[in-house]
């Protein structure tokens, strides 16, 4: 700022103080207030002004001050006296032709935002520039947290919950630049707007300081009109961000809620499809090459027709908890529990080309696992029981089976009444798995007894099955 245009503030000034003491004896407590701050500015500008030692720094500080205030003053007390009036905007529009800052050349016929229930932390090391932005911002209907050095504004948002941050750049230690980088590096507080605030005209630190993440970037002395503007513009990108994280929060939540419900009666790999692909949850279905088990309990109702329903309850949760274990972790897919009785698919929804493999070897560990249900039957005075499995491989048409209102992923086609009619002829304690089967083993994990042929009601031509006694030993 030229020397001339410091002195013709400095008389400016000396010519309206004594109005502006005068009239603080006749305002209202909110005009006494700004009044009274915009005295001490105006005495800050002069000790600063006259001073040889002073830097730009603390020289722009003073003006962005009487500024600031000068325009609460004018803009914000419609009450005031034109001769004060006069006065203050006399200050105003020198300065504002001294420091040739864009946004004072032109004023502003807009009113200042309100933002109620929005939280604000100004940042800046000299009290008076606290004051300043603090007595703004309340008249925004802000609230206000300060905060004199960058390692308390660190702290406190560690301890508060802020909307936005006004960040004064330069300050002794840790500097505005820093304190922006660690918000910005932060994952809790990389979201909240930071405007910088500084009397440095230089491109390239405006250019650095919005490559770090700063949201704004205002000169001093601040416009109070523009700074509404982007504060404005701030919360506004700050509420799309929370909306987006709020979606985020309940698409997850969404997620959970299917995984947790839907995963106790259907396999994890139609909750995958269910939200991988929600248009699966359509009507219809696809024809797959699928391997299909059947096990059932035999002759329960025989052993459990004299058993309390508490107890036929707990041998089946046990059974059923147990097997369905076991062909989940062999990625088969439930298709339903009739009673005693479970039907399970592999290779459906997910394309696996080994599924009768998966599917014998899933068998093996079903029929390897009833003897530890029974151990535990047994101490509970449960009577102790045996499985029968059938295994048939084959085209059926997979996917949503119902109507619109109730429907459930599941399997139809002959293929599907040919494994029941394996598994009547099924043996205790016996995996019984078809020709077709067969066929896709490698046989050499597998030790399969001998063949025999079933010629079962319903189904015109004979079947070939074939027991699988376990798995071979290697050596």
């Amino acid at each position: 700022m030229a020397e001339p245009a410091l002195n013709t503030v400095v008389e400016l000034s000396k010519a309206a103080t004594p109005e502006l003491k005068k009239l603080l004896d006749t305002s209202d407590s909110e005009l006494t207030e700004d009044v009274t701050a915009l005295l001490l500015a105006l005495d800050r500008f002069d000790i600063v002004a006259n001073d040889d030692s002073t830097n730009r720094h603390d020289l722009l500080n003073a003006v962005a001050a009487v500024m600031g205030y000068a325009e609460m003053v004018l803009e914000l007390d419609r009450d005031l006296p034109p001769s004060i009036r006069a006065h203050i905007q006399h200050i105003a529009d020198a300065l504002s032709a001294s420091t040739k800052s864009p946004e004072h050349s032109t004023k502003s016929s807009r009113s200042l935002d309100t933002f109620e229930g929005c939280t604000v932390l100004v940042v800046d090391d000299l009290p008076e520039n606290l004051d300043l932005m603090s007595r703004l911002l309340r008249k925004m209907a802000c609230s206000v947290i300060t905060a004199d050095s960058g390692a308390i504004a660190l702290d406190l948002l560690e301890q508060e919950s802020v909307d936005l941050v006004l960040l004064d750049l330069v300050m002794p230690s840790i500097d505005g630049r820093e304190v922006l980088a660690r918000i910005k590096q932060s994952e809790q507080h990389r979201a909240i707007p930071v405007i910088m605030i500084s009397g440095r005209q230089d491109m390239d630190q405006i250019v650095d300081c919005i490559q770090v993440g700063a949201d704004d970037y205002l000169l001093k002395p601040v416009n109070s009109v523009l700074l509404s503007a982007r504060i404005k513009s701030g919360l506004e990108r700050k509420r799309w961000h929370d909306k987006e994280e709020q979606y985020r929060e309940q698409l997850e939540k969404r997620e959970l809620f299917i995984r947790q419900t839907f995963g106790r009666y259907i396999s994890d790999a139609i909750v995958d499809e269910i939200l991988e692909n929600p248009e699966g949850l359509k009507l219809g279905g696809d024809l797959r090459s699928v391997t299909l088990m059947m096990s059932d309990i035999r002759s329960f109702t025989t052993l459990v027709e004299h058993l309390p329903p508490e107890k036929v309850v707990t041998l089946l949760n046990r059974y059923l908890g147990k097997m369905t274990d076991i062909i989940l972790e062999h990625g088969g897919t439930i298709d339903e529990f009739l009673g005693d009785a479970v039907l399970a698919a592999f290779g459906a929804p997910t394309k696996t080309p080994d599924h009768a493999q998966r599917a014998v070897t899933c068998a093996i560990a079903m029929q390897a696992a009833m003897d530890d249900i029974n151990t535990q039957n047994k101490a509970d005075g449960l009577p102790e029981i045996e499985m029968a499995i059938a295994l048939n491989t084959g085209e059926v048409v997979a996917g949503n089976i119902g109507s619109e209102r109730r429907s459930k992923y599941g399997f139809v086609g002959h293929q599907v009444n040919v494994t029941s009619r394996i598994e009547d002829a099924a043996l205790p304690k016996e995996i019984l798995v078809s020709e077709r089967t067969l066929n896709c083993l490698d046989l050499t994990g597998f030790n399969v007894g001998e063949s025999r042929s079933l010629n079962p009601k319903g189904i015109e031509e004979t079947l070939s099955v074939f027991p699988i006694n376990g798995e071979m030993l290697r050596d």
